[in-house]
């Protein structure tokens, strides 16, 4: 939308002297008379890798009314699934339209984070200025500074003390993933096992603290890694993890005998499996677990298939489920916010770790080529953490 009204400008503060004498060179944020917001997004237009269809672009937003709120994000993070949906594979798409002031119809970038409100409309009723939020379904467009919406669309973080903002905005995709896949698919027990292969993502790290905290065991796979294998084997172990081994390990002649000595000669159930990789880490996943089991696919890293040997079908049972944390949420809104509560309580109560991240400081200033940087980076071999915006002064 166009901004209107006489615009002022307020000057940031700089200690070059070179902008002392020549103040067009400060750094200066545009905020309307009228109270039109200032905000800028990582937008794109067509689908495509992030560094050649994102750019960083600003525009204007109108002072909340009537029903809208107008939100400024504290923190969004760079999950597979956004780089997923650039690209135009991913099965939810991104809204494109041309509200934020371009000719051409964009969509923003983000699935996931939180937002605080800063003013809302006089006919909303259930926000209000100071308000933590959180996105119900994909699509919204988290990369950006502000954005202005209904409260229908958004979930109420209804106890923000002793919770940072990193923590409320991760904690709708990853954390809830892996909560799901261990309460729906089976009747675990404590003493039971579950088995996963991509241990060391998000999905991953929360399934082995949530299943350590509620008595379940796990046999958890990692990629094999030039350097670091046993710092990364160390860490896992550190967050509850029973056992951590290799995907050559997994498709080792010794596995089913080292199996059986995890399990209690086999007699312990492995009764889940989470798989986000596919191909053949997912079937030899699945050659391990118990009669009447769940395979569970979230993800397919490794663009390969899922192989389903007929005998696992015929003689053990084997189920194979497949699970996409928002289609589930769409489903169960009062239930995802119960669970969302649950994770987040875990986190006051120091019972739940945040996983490593790289945090992105998005500041007022900061140039676009940083922004798209850190999202490709997401790309790139191996990582030490989730990328992730922090917005700062904007």
């Amino acid at each position: 939308m166009a901004t209107t009204g006489i615009l002022r400008s307020i000057s940031r503060p700089t200690t070059s002297p070179i902008a002392a004498i020549r103040p067009s060179l400060q750094h200066t944020r545009q905020i309307s008379a009228y109270g039109y917001e200032q905000t800028k997004a990582l937008i794109f237009k067509k689908y495509g890798e992030p560094k050649d269809v994102l750019s960083l672009h600003g525009h204007s937003i109108s002072p909340a009314h009537s029903n809208l709120v107008t939100l400024r994000f504290l923190a969004s993070p760079i999950n597979p699934a956004d780089i997923n949906q650039i690209q135009g594979v991913y099965p939810s798409k991104p809204t494109f339209t041309t509200s934020l002031s371009t000719p051409d119809p964009v969509a923003v970038g983000g699935n996931e984070g939180v937002a605080e409100v800063i003013a809302a409309g006089d006919n909303v009723k259930g926000l209000k200025k100071g308000d933590w939020v959180i996105q119900r379904t994909p699509g919204f467009g988290t990369w950006r500074t502000h954005a202005q919406t209904t409260e229908d669309g958004l979930l109420k973080i209804t106890n923000k003390d002793g919770i940072t903002p990193i923590q409320a905005g991760t904690v709708s995709v990853n954390p809830c993933t892996a909560y799901c896949m261990l309460r729906e698919f089976s009747d675990m027990k404590p003493g039971d096992w579950f088995i996963q292969n991509g241990a060391n993502s998000g999905v991953g790290r929360a399934a082995i603290q949530l299943g350590k905290l509620w008595g379940y065991k796990s046999i958890n796979v990692i990629r094999d890694r030039p350097e670091g294998l046993d710092a990364m084997k160390t860490n896992l172990t550190d967050l509850g993890a029973d056992v951590v081994i290799t995907d050559t390990e997994l498709q080792s002649s010794e596995i089913q005998d080292k199996v059986r000595e995890w399990t209690n000669g086999g007699r312990d159930q492995i009764k889940v499996g989470l798989n986000c990789v596919g191909g053949k880490p997912a079937g030899a996943m699945a050659k391990l677990l118990s009669a009447n089991a769940h395979l569970v696919t979230y993800g397919a890293m490794s663009k390969q298939p899922v192989m389903l040997p007929a005998g696992l079908l015929i003689f053990k049972n084997i189920h194979f489920d497949g699970f996409w944390v928002s289609s589930w949420s769409d489903r169960n809104p009062e239930r995802k916010a119960q669970m969302v509560d649950d994770i987040l309580q875990l986190y006051r109560d120091g019972k739940f770790k945040d996983m490593p991240l790289q945090e992105v400081r998005w500041d007022f200033d900061t140039k676009g080529g940083k922004l798209i940087d850190a999202v490709q980076g997401t790309l790139e071999g191996f990582r030490s953490g989730k990328g992730i915006f922090v917005f700062g002064n904007t």
